[in-house]
């Protein structure tokens, strides 16, 4: 008999499965044999190409200019650390939300230590989203630097009403970030419509790439200071880090199969289409937001707008704590799916599922309508035990 294949419904942590093509990218890359920026002979020259056709896609799938404005980072989190620190000063004032994940949070938090003032706006406590005048008025009420929002909330799956913002900030001397971890792969996303000076994203979520990898955009005219220096592959007769982008914020050898792997990724969600992808995910998300609001005891958070979420839903199953559903579901169903705080306790302290959080099911591109029948019949049969 053969096994059960598990059914994977975490892709807000890392989508699962890749296309084909990018495990047969990551292997492919593992035996090229040079480094990226380091040497002229043939297998330096076709990594370095690589990279450059990887950033290519980044700029075309975004729109965002030239493609030296696409810094790689080892994921969102250090592309968050290097837009924060690289930028902000003692006597900043930074604007942010109540919904932002860890990854900004934290750094904020250490920014604090520094000498910079960080102001967080409440959201909405059912939908999670942020009113768009409030935000602008905590922007007015001091001297501003910058304005950060999370485009989509890992935890409720709210879509920010971010479209109007960069052009604002920007008549008012602001500049304005967004952290599209959660947003990037999954929405059409127009750097240059959205009017963002810096914007960071993973590389293994939405865009379908290997972990450990990630980006930071920086709108042209947008200046960081490096948080790592040392050797970049170009000029290696000063000892000066370079000043001009991406060597500048490049710092060490990238990870060329990871970026490999990415470059596959971008192309088949080239070919496929990102309205293709989000036309799907929203049909799937539909169909458990259905699913889950005919089963006893659920309770779901959120915008109950599937327009205005993305796959993301968190719930809990009354007279159980989260974990003991999830480990139901893994040890016997084997369904995977993800509970507990999801690294924005701020968020669940908003909506009221703080200590214990929620449990939150994601699917993804690949992700079928039966495996989202067999999660719905096995959480009916956890909610019928305590009937």
């Amino acid at each position: 008999m053969e096994p059960v294949k598990p059914i994977y419904l975490d892709n807000a942590a890392t989508s699962h499965p890749k296309p084909e093509s990018v495990y047969l990218a990551v292997a492919a890359a593992l035996r090229v044999g040079g480094s990226p920026g380091r040497g002229s002979h043939h297998l330096a020259t076709t990594a370095d190409r690589l990279i450059f056709e990887t950033r290519e896609l980044l700029a075309e799938l975004f729109n965002g200019g030239h493609s030296e404005q696409f810094i790689f980072t080892a994921n969102a989190t250090a592309a968050i650390n290097q837009a924060l620190f690289g930028l902000l000063q003692s006597g900043d004032r930074v604007v942010t939300t109540m919904v932002e994940h860890n990854a900004v949070v934290r750094p904020l938090r250490e920014l604090e230590k520094r000498g910079i003032e960080v102001v967080k706006v409440p959201v909405d406590s059912v939908t999670g989203i942020v009113n768009k005048s409030a935000l602008q008025k905590a922007c007015l009420h001091q001297t501003t630097r910058l304005l950060v929002v999370n485009h989509c909330s890992n935890v409720l799956g709210t879509i920010q009403p971010i479209e109007g913002l960069g052009r604002w900030c920007h008549e008012h001397d602001i500049l304005f970030m967004v952290d599209g971890a959660q947003s990037a792969g999954h929405l059409p996303i127009d750097f240059q419509h959205l009017d963002v000076d810096l914007f960071t994203a993973s590389g293994h979520k939405g865009l379908l790439g290997p972990q450990g990898t990630g980006f930071l955009y920086l709108k042209e005219g947008v200046e960081l200071t490096p948080l790592i220096y040392g050797g970049t592959g170009t000029n290696s007769r000063s000892d000066l880090q370079p000043e001009h982008l991406p060597e500048r914020l490049e710092s060490g050898t990238l990870n060329l199969p990871g970026l490999a792997g990415l470059h596959a990724a971008l192309q088949f969600l080239q070919h496929t289409g990102i309205e293709q992808v989000h036309s799907r995910e929203t049909q799937l998300t539909a169909k458990i937001l259905d699913g889950l609001q005919k089963i006893d005891r659920v309770k779901i958070y959120g915008s109950d707008n599937v327009m205005l979420r993305l796959g993301v839903i968190s719930f809990n199953l009354e007279g159980y704590d989260p974990a003991e559903v999830a480990f139901i579901l893994d040890q016997e169903e084997q369904i995977a799916v993800r509970v507990g705080l999801h690294c924005a306790p701020a968020a669940h302290r908003t909506i009221g599922t703080y200590p214990n959080g929620t449990i939150r099911v994601s699917p993804g591109y690949f992700t079928t309508e039966t495996e989202i029948e067999c999660f719905l019949r096995a959480l009916q049969k956890v909610s019928a035990r305590s009937s």
